[in-house]
């Protein structure tokens, strides 16, 4: 057998992330895709990549040495792929990025490293703003594009958008919580406990659709904006929540550990993409971005990017509403 990208690149996210779960949103696979696919990778080497330690895993020394090798193998391909679909004359440009709080603090930071390390030329401009002010943004013009949770996309009819990434929403909770026990809970399970909502991004709001379509409503007892607060109420097993893996991590700052189980019940998505006004060309330096996300991510999963020129909106995707977290 001969070692696949797939496998090098499971790797390599695993080895960034320090943990299988995180490496599996990122790559928007399954976590037994993601160990699979690394035991394939240590079988045909013939040696051990990674730890498995209490909080992840972490590389060996042979995983080291590795991890060099895989990450050069990437950006060479990824090189590649850029010189076969571009001039070879350097990308320059400015590129006005506007982003949500979700997208800007867990998908897009290690996205914009590697972009920026294979254009650098090009600068980008980040606005972080709420869903709203993003989309007049566009609309008027004052950004080129924005990666943003597109199931939240209200103005279809001046917007387009593309899908690039689908992260599915758990229960999150304690250890100790007694719906730890098995392994699928339904809302209705989860109504009998203390529930921790999440208000940042129009998450309260989607939640509340959900749980109003089972005839349910979640017994809140705390209502923030911070994900954090979030983190840590939940680890200390004081309430539980359901949000999307993206934003998962399996510890709060506390150090207390978080555990999640799948919902029977039809709870969305969170699905980020890209958006931009419709019949807008766009320069060189932002098909670049555009193209550069949608590689990243197809990439992972086996799908084809768009082609220069040829932003798509994902006509027939389907969404389910305002999905934040």
């Amino acid at each position: 057998m001969s070692i696949s990208l797939k496998q090098i690149r499971y790797f390599v996210a695993a080895a960034e992330t320090g943990r299988i779960s995180q490496a599996a949103v990122e790559l928007n696979v399954s976590q037994s895709a993601v160990t699979a696919a690394i035991q394939q990778l240590e079988a045909m080497l013939g040696a051990r990549l990674l730890d498995r330690t209490p909080t992840g895993v972490s590389v060996t020394l042979e995983g080291s040495r590795f991890l060099s090798q895989g990450r050069q193998i990437l950006t060479a391909v990824a090189e590649a792929v850029r010189d076969a679909r571009h001039s070879t004359d350097p990308i320059s440009g400015t590129v006005r990025v506007g982003v949500t709080y979700t997208v800007s603090g867990y998908f897009l930071p290690r996205h914009q490293m590697r972009f920026q390390s294979s254009f650098p030329g090009i600068t980008i401009e980040l606005f972080e703003a709420p869903r709203s002010v993003v989309e007049q943004a566009l609309v008027d013009g004052v950004l080129d594009v924005a990666v943003l949770l597109v199931s939240n996309l209200k103005n279809s009819e001046d917007l387009a958008s593309q899908l690039l990434l689908r992260s599915a929403r758990r229960l999150w909770l304690a250890p100790s919580h007694p719906l730890t026990r098995p392994e699928r809970v339904s809302l209705a399970d989860v109504a009998r406990y203390p529930y921790v909502m999440l208000t940042v991004d129009e998450a309260k709001h989607t939640a509340l659709r959900y749980w109003s379509a089972q005839g349910l409503e979640p017994r809140t007892i705390f209502r923030t904006s911070s994900v954090e607060a979030v983190r840590s109420t939940v680890g200390g097993g004081m309430g539980v929540t359901i949000l999307s893996d993206l934003v998962y991590r399996p510890w709060s700052l506390e150090g207390q550990r978080i555990e999640v189980r799948d919902v029977a019940d039809d709870v969305p998505s969170m699905d980020v993409g890209l958006a931009w006004k419709r019949d807008v060309g766009f320069t060189p330096a932002v098909q670049a971005f555009c193209d550069f996300l949608r590689f990243a991510v197809a990439g992972h999963t086996g799908g084809r990017p768009a082609a220069a020129g040829e932003p798509r909106p994902v006509a027939g995707e389907q969404h389910h509403g305002d999905i934040e977290n």
